[in-house]
């Protein structure tokens, strides 16, 4: 059956009625402190139970223990800490206990019951989340610009963001209903960050062969320079899931959170997030949420072993790559072929080909999602952002 939510109950922290409209009023007149948009995407997933159990921002002693442990104070697993800093001049006079707004582009988004607030090291932060301090690598560089001081507590949704992808943009609430209505009781959840190849396609139809139904969610929002833009991605599995993909047996929704490019604890995180979704299995793929070597290939799947208490079940599906004698896609456990029969799936070679506006080879991609890539102006994304 749909797997129960993370810390056993979905987060609900979205003001309603009567409440929401005298909190509309009064934040009018609540000391304001503004986020951007990759902290705003991190209001939404907590109010909407993306991120349950978490009600808000981290206070210190969960902070401190999910970067030591990978776990909250409770005992719950959580990898990633999710945090909101300020500089100190944005909360000169604020104490533990006020209420704050939090704006975003001119408009108040959140009311935060401030709980704590405390100091943090980003070094530190690196060391343990990314397993590294070297500004090479992105999640490094966008802590390095993070403000000196946290605030922990709960947050009220005032307002949804804009949403660009209305129409594949659903709530854990959303989903779970969803997957009942299908009848599915076992789903299967893909995350990326990238437009899909016939490498993907292989491990979601694999992943697909033993579950009800597969939950595509790609996530869109802060990702580095070299990237797909994120209307690429989403037009890109549209086109696939169109052509290739038996009808009814796919859900497709996007995620809105940052990439953190790390490795084995990102692939924790990623996992339980889908939990919430109402996944029961989760594919890991190799290298999943790495970047450049930081990470072995397969750490991402030796982390689950320490998480027995997870409540979804990783899938670890193999890399595929085209074979010329078996005709097809395979991996090596049920390729009997040497080598020199193999293409492999080269994310690097494919972007090449389209950058010089070219089609990658058939044995890499679907024509149609190369087709979709191709006709747009500027599929990469050129320029790093904070957010």
């Amino acid at each position: 059956m749909v797997s129960r939510p993370h810390g056993g109950r979905l987060v609900d922290r979205v003001a309603k009625d009567k409440a929401r409209d005298r909190l509309v009023r009064e934040v009018m007149e609540m000391p304001r402190i503004g986020v951007d948009s990759i902290m705003a995407s991190d209001i939404a997933n907590i109010a909407h139970g993306v991120y349950s159990p978490l009600e808000g921002f981290l206070t210190r002693e969960d902070y401190l223990n999910v970067l030591a442990e990978g776990r909250l104070s409770d005992d719950v697993p959580w990898t990633i800490p999710i945090i909101l800093d300020v500089a100190k001049e944005e909360i000169a006079g604020l104490r533990e206990g006020d209420e704050v707004g939090l704006w975003v582009s001119g408009q108040p988004i959140a009311v935060l019951d401030i709980e704590e607030i405390y100091g943090w090291s980003r070094d530190e932060f690196a060391q343990q989340v990314f397993g590294t301090r070297d500004a090479g690598h992105p999640g490094v560089r966008l802590i390095a610009k993070r403000k000196d001081v946290l605030l922990g507590g709960k947050v009220l949704l005032l307002n949804d963001l804009p949403e660009p992808f209305t129409d594949v943009r659903l709530w854990p609430r959303e989903t779970r209903v969803l997957f009942r209505e299908k009848g599915w009781r076992t789903i299967a959840a893909f995350q990326t960050r990238n437009v899909p190849h016939l490498g993907h396609e292989y491990v979601q139809k694999a992943a697909l062969t033993f579950v009800d139904g597969l939950f595509v969610n790609p996530l869109v929002g802060w990702k580095k320079v070299g990237d797909y833009r994120d209307e690429v991605i989403v037009a890109a599995y549209r086109v696939l899931i169109e052509h290739y993909y038996p009808r009814d047996s796919v859900v497709l929704s996007v995620l809105r959170t940052r990439m953190w490019y790390a490795g084995p604890r990102e692939a924790i995180h990623h996992a339980i997030m889908r939990k919430n979704f109402g996944a029961t299995h989760f594919i890991v793929g190799r290298d999943h949420a790495g970047v450049g070597d930081y990470y072995g290939p397969y750490d991402a799947w030796k982390i689950f072993e320490e998480y027995p208490d997870l409540g979804i079940t990783p899938l670890f599906i193999r890399e595929a790559f085209y074979c010329k004698k078996c005709g097809g896609m395979v991996n090596e456990k049920i390729c009997p072929h040497s080598p020199e029969n193999w293409i492999r799936i080269s994310g690097t070679k494919i972007r090449e080909a389209i950058r010089q506006g070219q089609r990658p080879p058939d044995t890499m991609m679907r024509p149609e999602v190369a087709d979709v890539i191709l006709r747009h102006p500027n599929p990469f994304i050129e320029v790093e952002e904070l957010g």
